[in-house]
Formats: C-alpha cells, sequence, structure tokens
C-alpha cells in the first residue's frame, strides 16, 4: 500500500466554502479520501490559508519528514493563498524552491509531486484579471522549478477540476477529478 503524505491549503484540507465555520467535506469526497479510497494510506497536511512556509519554518517541517514514518510520495500543492496574499506567481515560485529541497532532503526515499493548483476562476474571492492572469500563469513556472529540481510535476489545470462561487475551492466534483487526475501519477 502506498503511502502518500499530502501538504498543502483549504483544497487539500477538503475545505466546505458552503459553511463560513471551517468545516470541510466528507472524506469520501475530498481528493485525499478519495486517494485513501483506492488503496493509498494517505496523511493529509492541507491547513485552511496555508502559504508556502518560509525559510525559518523549514527546519519545523524537515525535523518532521525525518522523525515521521517513511513515505512513498510526498505532494505538495502549495501557492494559491500567496497569491490571494500579493505575491507574484514569479515569488511564489521563488518561495516553492526552498520548500520542495527540505521535502526532497529529508523525505528520505519519496517520490515529490509538486501539483500547480487548478488557475482561479471569477467568483466572490477572485474579481481582479490581475489575480487570474497570475494564477493561470503559475504553472508554467512550477513546471520550470520541477524540471530544475528533478521532482514530479502535475497540472491540476488540466484534469477539468471544477470550482465554486468563491473561484478558488474544489467543488466536490471538483475533487472528484482532482483525485483521478492525481491518481494517473501516483499510482
Amino acid at each position: 500500500m502506498k503511502r502518500i503524505l499530502c501538504l498543502g491549503d483549504s483544497n487539500t484540507f477538503g475545505f466546505d466554502p458552503r459553511d463560513f465555520l471551517g468545516s470541510r467535506y466528507p472524506a469520501g469526497v475530498r481528493w485525499t479520501g478519495r486517494l485513501q479510497g483506492m488503496g493509498a494510506e494517505v496523511c493529509n497536511m492541507g491547513q485552511n490559508g496555508l502559504s508556502i512556509p518560509n525559510e525559518a519554518q523549514l527546519p519545523v517541517l524537515a525535523d518532521t519528514l525525518r522523525r515521521g514514518e517513511a513515505f512513498d510520495v510526498v505532494t505538495v500543492m502549495l501557492g494559491s493563498n500567496d497569491l490571494l496574499g500579493g505575491a507574484t506567481p514569479e515569488e511564489t515560485a521563488a518561495r516553492m524552491e526552498p520548500l520542495l529541497r527540505c521535502i526532497a532532503e529529508n523525505a528520505e526515499g519519496a517520490r515529490v509531486v509538486l501539483i500547480a493548483p487548478p488557475p482561479m476562476q471569477s467568483g466572490e474571492w477572485v474579481a481582479e484579471s490581475a489575480l487570474l492572469d497570475a494564477s493561470a500563469r503559475l504553472g508554467g513556472l512550477y513546471r520550470a522549478l520541477a524540471e530544475k529540481l528533478g521532482v514530479t510535476f502535475a497540472d491540476a489545470g488540466g484534469w477539468g477540476v471544477s470550482l465554486t462561487f468563491d473561484g478558488v475551492h474544489f467543488s466536490p466534483e471538483g475533487h472528484e477529478a482532482f483525485a483521478k487526475g492525481l491518481a494517473a501519477i501516483v499510482f
């Protein structure tokens, strides 16, 4: 059975935007739960609002990876909150590099998969065309970064992931499409 560590933001956590209290979709709806249903053991480290950790935070992650159980795959899907917070796609990709290096150095033997989130769409959280353009450009920058570092790249923008009314969070159908797209890479 594959052991997969999933590091990400609210879309990894499984946030249900219909509830303002921070609840999440049921496990069987979330993409991480769907992967588990396909025969993986999944450790979901998704957190609402998570941005790419800065270099000062990386020693804690490194220690966690070294002390924890071994994983076959570590997936990383972050960057949306960085963009929503005003970072450019280039700044976001630059922030991602030290994180990927940390994971590759400390998750011994694990395949690292950098996932470009699906581009944002117009919605309650996304009203500016500049943000739409920025999120659409992030995938290409992540692809180049993955090639530079020798990690696997996955572009969720090509998986038909539907988003909700806010333009950022996955719908239940989006979680299903995401799980199918990722499964083709990690299994």
